[in-house]
């Protein structure tokens, strides 16, 4: 038939737009004898790791921490991040404290607990005159919160850089913390610090241009490593305030550029602030702009003029879906039967229609369940950061059914977090965005197929 309609379509001299229904399938059709099933789209707010808006919560030396109670409302408001900024200004000149630290454990700890994660940040100072602290003093804060941060780096999404002036943001100093030797040494200690696995966002893309030597951007071949130049991203607070967003840009045309393309390997992220010489950012600018740099999570705390402006023009709730990833399956192919101890060809197609790719590594499994409730974990090799945004990724595996018994399985995709701490989580575990597919009690989403072993 396939042959029969090629033939019709270039007698009619139409073959430049004519195609047959074999060439528009997807990959996983090529398993001979599978069943496809095709997934609805679902358009339904809710919550995934390590992405979306967020609230910024700050605090003082030595003060609160965080309550389970306040971390559970957030649930309520499908936040799964908080900003965690901690001023030292009690330290500018001694180590920090054991109950500073102590403070900092119970964080980890209570998000943990909670299911949530963190943005972290550390400053000396909330005011634009405030003093920061010298080089000596950071570094020294860096070695006494190191295993802190190793112990609980599960729970901590991203690091913005801080320490540096006003609010951390690397601009206002009274230690010359920002001329070039300064920031390299704040940075080579940041990246050493904290574990490899950890991304680490830079106020401006110029310092990071700066510290590695070149303002090309990198490629697939470091951006899924975890070099230095792999591990350091962005965060803009004054995102579409100005023409430069408060000179966070000096050639802003190349530097957005270049931002875009490094985010398919780092995040992006941070907050608005009161717009100068731009009008109040419209919805069609800001869902430009956080396309192209691949925006991840924003604050919700400010600033609120903009982010009222974007709820009075009804797409507020469309960056809540788009902020960060948001992967959905668009068909799947498994052969119905398989040999005892053989294999099983499971070929699907995964499309983003968030504004950026998943950046933490993730486990991502074939689950088969028996009617009993019996459960076997299949290891995919699918690498969940590489299904980027508006790029259909078609994922192929062939998968070893060693030591799981004969007998009828339902099949199940589980993304979990990479951390043996929090594979059994739900909340840690990537929920796609199709209608009916998601078990919010394991984590699992189900693929509506099955297959007999026998």
């Amino acid at each position: 038939m396939k042959h029969l309609l090629i033939v019709f379509c270039l007698f009619l001299n139409l073959a430049s737009s004519c195609q047959s229904d074999g060439g528009g399938e997807n990959k996983e059709e090529e398993i001979t004898g599978a069943e496809k099933v095709t997934y609805t789209v679902s358009n339904e707010v809710f919550t995934n790791p390590e992405r979306g808006f967020m609230h910024t919560w700050q605090v003082n030396s030595e003060g609160a921490a965080i309550t389970a109670a306040s971390l559970a409302n957030l649930k309520k408001e499908n936040v799964s991040l908080i900003l965690r900024l901690y001023y030292l200004e009690k330290f500018k000149t001694t180590a920090l404290s054991q109950a500073q630290l102590d403070l900092i454990k119970t964080d980890f700890t209570r998000l943990r607990e909670s299911g949530l994660k963190c943005v972290l940040r550390f400053a000396y100072t909330d005011a634009q005159d405030g003093s920061d602290a010298s080089v000596a003093i950071i570094s020294g804060h860096l070695d006494q919160l190191k295993p802190i941060l190793e112990e609980n780096k599960d729970v901590i999404a991203f690091v913005q850089a801080g320490f540096v002036g006003a609010w951390g943001e690397w601009y206002y100093t009274t230690n010359q913390l920002t001329t070039p030797a300064n920031k390299k040494l704040i940075l080579d200690k940041l990246l050493e610090s904290f574990p490899k696995e950890i991304k680490i966002q830079v106020r401006t893309p110029k310092i990071k241009q700066d510290f590695v030597a070149t303002t090309t951007a990198m490629d697939a071949t470091v951006g899924y490593g975890n070099t230095n130049t792999a591990r350091l991203g962005f965060h803009n607070d004054c995102f579409m305030a100005s023409v430069d967003d408060y000179g966070t840009y000096v050639n802003v045309t190349a530097e957005k550029t270049y931002i875009s393309n490094e985010a398919l390997f780092v995040p992006t992220g941070g907050e608005t602030c009161p717009p100068t010489d731009v009008p109040v950012a419209s919805c069609s600018i800001a869902e430009k702009e956080m396309t192209m740099l691949k925006w991840t999570y924003l604050n919700l705390d400010y600033y609120g003029p903009v982010l009222q402006e974007w709820r009075n023009n009804n797409c507020f709730t469309d960056f809540e879906r788009k902020l960060g990833y948001r992967l959905a399956l668009a068909s799947s192919s498994i052969k119905k039967e398989a040999a005892l101890n053989g294999t099983l060809e499971f070929n699907a197609q995964i499309n983003n229609s968030g504004f950026a790719p998943v950046y933490n590594p993730k486990n991502a499994y074939l689950i088969l369940r028996a009617a009993s409730g019996t459960v076997y974990k299949k290891k995919l090799s699918f690498d969940v950061r590489k299904v980027v945004p508006r790029v259909a990724f078609d994922l192929k595996e062939t998968v070893s059914l060693s030591e799981i018994p004969a007998g009828t399985y339902e099949l199940l995709l589980k993304i979990e977090d990479s951390s043996s701490k929090l594979i059994d989580r739900p909340d840690y575990c990537i929920r796609l965005a199709n209608t009916g597919l998601w078990e919010a009690s394991t984590g699992f989403n189900k693929l509506s197929q099955t297959v007999i072993i026998k």
